[in-house]
């Protein structure tokens, strides 16, 4: 899972992108709004923490831009002011969700799993498929009541083609939603890591769709 922070203040965004990163999340990051604005329309994000209060462009003039240009990508509103009329604007905007600073980053976590969740059409943070089970709360895998031992690009592999079970992923869009802008990204260095999560799985529920990409779909719905 892909994720954008866009805030002005060094200090929070850099709390937000320790804590993201650690969550399991490839995280960008821009300190303003005409830097955010950008990066929203050309990337390819799974959620947004959006700041308010930026410079150069502010957060509801940015999402404004955002929605009007038909990107539906879930947007969490992170800022201190509180006043109603605030929350309304980035509501009205086409904000998904909203947290006031100060804020505990376990509950920005939740909300921002949720709204992913939400996206892809889940209602729970447990994904199953089959004696597969992947707690997006804790982040964990399992198999058949077993814990199975990822690293953290293989837990987000993982993640991403639970979110969206039975759908055909391309090598590139899992490339586009594992790695942050600055990663060195090797489309082929996919299949290594696909590889590598078949082995520690030791089930077949990784479908390989020549030509086209990846499924997860429990052994028969692929047939």
């Amino acid at each position: 899972m892909r994720v954008l922070v866009v805030e002005d203040d060094v200090d929070i965004s850099r709390q937000l992108v320790t804590v993201l990163t650690d969550a399991g999340y490839a995280v960008d990051s821009a300190a303003d709004g005409e830097e955010g604005h950008f990066l929203g329309e050309t990337e390819p994000y799974d959620a947004i923490l959006l700041d308010l209060g930026l410079p150069a462009l502010d957060g509801v003039t940015v999402l404004e831009r955002w929605r009007r240009a038909g990107i539906k990508t879930p947007v969490l509103i992170l800022t201190a002011r509180d006043r109603w009329s605030d929350k309304v604007a980035g509501f009205d905007a086409g904000a998904d969700d909203y947290v006031a600073k100060p804020f505990y980053v376990e509950e920005v976590l939740a909300r921002l799993r949720a709204l992913v969740r939400r996206a892809a059409g889940h209602a729970t943070s447990d994904l199953e498929c089959g004696p597969l089970r992947l707690d997006t709360r804790a982040a964990r895998v399992s198999i058949d009541g077993n814990p199975i031992k990822l690293t953290a690009l293989e837990y987000r592999l993982l993640a991403y083609l639970m979110m969206h079970k039975g759908r055909v992923v391309s090598r590139t869009e899992l490339v586009e939603h594992l790695y942050d802008q600055d990663f060195d990204r090797d489309s082929n260095t996919i299949e290594v890591f696909v590889g590598r999560v078949r082995k520690k799985l030791g089930v077949n529920l990784i479908q390989t769709v020549r030509g086209l990409g990846y499924c997860l779909a429990q052994p028969e719905d692929a047939a």
